[in-house]
């Protein structure tokens, strides 16, 4: 991945984390997120069947801030961004989430908050998911 033109992060094998922060997310809210996905069997065991973690397969994670993802295209041609969070307190929440991912043993590389990033995946299955706590 990269911001403003320099490498920020890669990974190996694992999840390319797409985080929206909401105006009434806690940091509670990115603690409960972070145990979710680190547990979330969407791995492969050997018969193909979705029994795996990101912990059992060891397994890292990408997380990028992603304010787009909270649109709201009800109305008109142009999305309205009024349920994310300001920076100010979108960035700690992003943090909180990634410390917590980091506390329970995963590794974890970010982008950088705010900056225009590239983001280049590999997605092997494919495999997407929205979570909403």
């Amino acid at each position: 991945m990269h911001a403003d033109g320099d490498a920020v992060g890669a990974i190996g094998r694992g999840l390319l984390v797409l985080l929206g922060a909401e105006h009434d997310d806690t940091s509670d809210n990115a603690t409960r997120l972070a145990a979710k996905i680190a547990r979330l069997r969407i791995f492969p065991d050997e018969s193909g069947r979705f029994d795996r973690s990101l912990l059992d397969v060891g397994g890292d994670a990408l997380v990028v801030s992603q304010f787009t993802l909270l649109s709201d295209t009800r109305k008109g041609n142009r999305p309205s961004f009024t349920d994310a969070a300001r920076p100010e307190q979108a960035e700690p929440l992003v943090e909180a989430f990634a410390a917590a991912l980091r506390g329970s043993g995963i590794r974890v590389e970010t982008g950088e908050f705010g900056a225009y990033m590239q983001v280049e995946l590999v997605n092997d299955g494919p495999v997407t998911i929205v979570l909403d706590l």
